[in-house]
């Protein structure tokens, strides 16, 4: 990294500093943890873009899948749903697998024509209703155990740590699917398959309570780091406490969120040491190469749709990764929380912000921009404050200014993302 480079980090780095002093440690901490995340999602954005110039518009699915994947692990297995319709489930999910599988078959091995496409409707259709009957019933019966509480099967019951790689397994496998069908797409049909199903992904989290428990939410996922409640009850942690001046709730919020910070942190520096030794090996020359010229590089002899769909696993399952990242640091999976301003939009404006095509340029933007989501409001409504103190209270313009401070997010992202595309098109960091 340049002087410069360096520079940008430490203004970020003040910048959260400045958080702590000002406001509060505890918001900080905040912001510096979901930083952390957010740089992982970007990091696995600009695999995609800048290293293989891949328009993926569907991060929101991914990084749901990956909090899925953290509930999959951790939760607890519900022994009254699994004896109501468990097996039930299990069965008609197989069903389904199979009927794909016989419909792969099917079409591979008959021959060409038109009683092809009708056996495989006819399939289809029968396969459709078969796998119906034997899963409606199963979910009916899933979900009427204690619907406000459970509802659901639950999870294994494992370690939440591992139900992390799991969520990058889980969204990789997703792309696996979606690259096998879509990457063959033109670059603006990509980006519309790959929203499509982030859509589908969200819809299925939302309405099949079975798996997710829908919008009446998960609650309660396991923690890696102590919790709260347990610290405040130990004598020696509070006598520190003490010591320090800190009251046993604040100390012990600081300190669970520091033992996040660094859980992540180690994860992100690991994630920055692969994605530099790939980006300077012979495999991230030639993803660059296949990404400047299609054509010339597959002159060359490079499998051009291969690599594409490699290096759009590898990004998606670090989206994965941070979305199971996410999910244990909440405690929670909300899937009406999964919007595309958030998960999809904010991640691009981080990339292209940082500098797309540049490792350190993604993570200072995942950093950077974040600070400023999290931050632009209340620094509104103090502007918005000021600016009206001298107004009567029952002025119609003051009103408006007040409504306003809700979108100073958005109108800044704009602005913000206006100003870097003027001044440095390629990013705060670009590719070298």
């Amino acid at each position: 990294m340049t002087r410069r480079d360096m520079a940008l980090f430490a203004l970020v780095a003040l910048l959260i500093l400045g958080t702590g002093f000002v406001q509060s440690w505890n918001s900080a901490l905040f912001i510096l943890n979901y930083g952390l995340i957010s740089a992982i999602m970007a990091l696995g954005v600009n695999m995609q873009w800048g290293y293989a110039g891949l328009f993926n518009v569907g991060v929101m699915g991914f990084v749901a899948l990956g909090g899925l994947g953290a509930v999959l692990v951790s939760m607890p297995p519900v022994g009254e749903a699994w004896a109501a319709g468990g097996l039930r489930m299990v069965g008609a999910l197989a069903l389904g697998l199979g009927v794909i599988i016989g419909a792969i078959v099917l079409w591979r091995r008959a021959p060409a024509g038109r009683w092809r496409g009708l056996a495989m409707v006819g399939w289809l259709v029968a396969g459709f209703f078969a796998f119906r009957a034997v899963f409606d019933p199963a979910v009916q019966a899933i979900e009427a155990v204690n619907p406000a509480a459970t509802g659901y099967l639950g999870g294994l019951g494992l370690p939440v740590l591992l139900g992390w790689p799991v969520g990058a397994v889980l969204a990789a496998g997703a792309a696996w699917v979606i690259g096998k069908t879509a990457l063959g797409l033109r670059s603006d049909y990509l980006a519309i398959a790959t929203l499509g199903i982030a859509e589908i992904v969200i819809a299925v989290l939302k309405n099949e309570d079975w798996l997710s428990r829908g919008v009446k939410n998960v609650i309660g996922v396991p923690r890696p780091v102590p919790y709260e409640v347990d610290l405040q009850a130990d004598p020696g942690f509070v006598a520190q406490a003490e010591a320090l001046g800190l009251d046993a709730v604040t100390a012990s919020t600081l300190v669970v969120k520091l033992a996040y910070t660094g859980l992540f942190a180690v994860v992100l520096i690991a994630l920055i040491w692969l994605s530099q030794k790939a980006l300077n090996s012979p495999w991230g020359r030639m993803m660059r190469a296949i990404r400047d010229n299609e054509v010339a590089a597959e002159a060359m002899g490079k499998d051009v749709k291969a690599r594409h769909l490699q290096v759009f696993i590898l990004g998606s399952a670090i989206c994965g990764l941070a979305g199971a990242m996410m999910v244990t640091y909440d405690s929670q999976l909300t899937p009406s929380s999964y919007q595309p301003l958030r998960f999809t939009f904010l991640v691009w404006v981080m990339v292209i912000v940082g500098g797309s095509g540049n490792n350190w340029g993604a993570v200072l933007g995942g950093f950077l921009i974040w600070f400023l989501w999290v931050q632009v409001e209340p620094l509104g409504a103090f502007l918005m404050q000021l600016l009206t103190s001298g107004m009567a209270e029952e002025s119609g313009l003051r009103a408006h200014l007040m409504e306003s401070v809700a979108h100073m997010r958005l109108l800044t992202m704009g602005v913000i993302l206006l100003l870097v595309l003027r001044f440095s098109p390629r990013g705060l960091i670009p590719e070298r």
